[in-house]
């Protein structure tokens, strides 16, 4: 019999995590590890790509952290890209395999991949935005043939800064996807693109009326690319945004993610820019 792990929080506590064991850890940056987590025998995740779930190590604290491994590819392991910026990230990137940690969710809403079926998708991610998109990129790519064209634009402060690169390498070389990366700072040997990630959008030609966007990234990118994105005739309820950034207890309790009257935990972290447009916290 299988559980989903959504379904221990029906059983208990919302707030008790399940145990999930470390299997393998890689060092993507030198802020960022990738971790490969394996729940107990017949759990599974069951995660639509977007959502989050919230990770504790004991005697630290949780944190939420997007899942960025596909729903098709997860079943009873799944995948996370964690940046160490405070005490519980730090706790994580010191433990190896086989240390356990505490998982509670998934939590939130993702992407409305069904809606996307027939459409042109692009994939708009900014420095650790990678992460919550490679979920629904890979699901896409999995089922490509319900999808029209696809494009990856992808901006990073350095080379060296570039997430998942084996991903990156492979879909570069398939022919049903196109692929642009930049970066802010070149170093030597670079011989790409160089400049913000709205340099890469005239890249690509796409009819607005058929395309889909999904953008992730740091807050400071928003503004400019829903402007070059609404500029080029993509609907505001096309333009699908992430909010990951705002969550903090996942179940709508502490009101750490509120923006005006949405909850981003409850009725996020993926929201369209028609839901948000007016809302002067979603996008300052």
């Amino acid at each position: 019999m299988t559980t989903l792990l959504r379904e221990t929080l029906d059983h208990s506590s919302i707030y008790m995590p399940t145990p999930a064991r470390i299997v393998a850890v890689e060092q993507f940056t030198e802020l960022e590890k990738w971790f490969h987590l394996e729940l107990p025998s017949g759990f599974t995740i069951a995660h639509q790509p977007g959502q989050f779930v919230e990770v504790s190590v004991l005697g630290i604290g949780e944190a939420p952290i997007s899942i960025c491994s596909s729903p098709a590819r997860s079943n009873g392991a799944f995948e996370l890209c964690v940046r160490r910026v405070g005490k519980l990230t730090e706790a994580l990137h010191r433990l190896e395999p086989g240390s356990m940690i505490g998982v509670r969710g998934p939590f939130g809403h993702g992407f409305p991949i069904d809606r996307f079926q027939g459409k042109d998708i692009v994939f708009v991610a900014g420095g650790l935005g990678l992460a919550p998109l490679r979920s629904l990129i890979t699901e896409v790519l999995d089922e490509r043939g319900k999808y029209g064209r696809v494009a990856l634009l992808y901006g990073a402060r350095t080379p060296k800064d570039f997430l998942f690169p084996d991903d990156l390498k492979s879909w570069a070389e398939r022919g049903d996807i196109e692929c642009h990366v930049t970066v802010d700072r070149p170093t030597d040997g670079w011989d790409g693109n160089v400049g913000v990630i709205t340099t890469l959008l005239p890249k690509i030609d796409f009819p607005a009326r058929n395309t889909i966007a999904t953008v992730v990234g740091p807050p400071v990118m928003y503004k400019f690319v829903l402007q070059d994105l609404l500029a080029k005739g993509v609907a505001e309820g096309n333009i699908w945004l992430s909010f990951e950034r705002q969550m903090k207890c996942g179940v709508g309790k502490c009101g750490h993610c509120q923006m005006h009257h949405i909850y981003t935990c409850q009725t996020g972290p993926v929201l369209s820019y028609a839901e948000v447009k007016d809302l002067e916290e979603a996008l300052s």
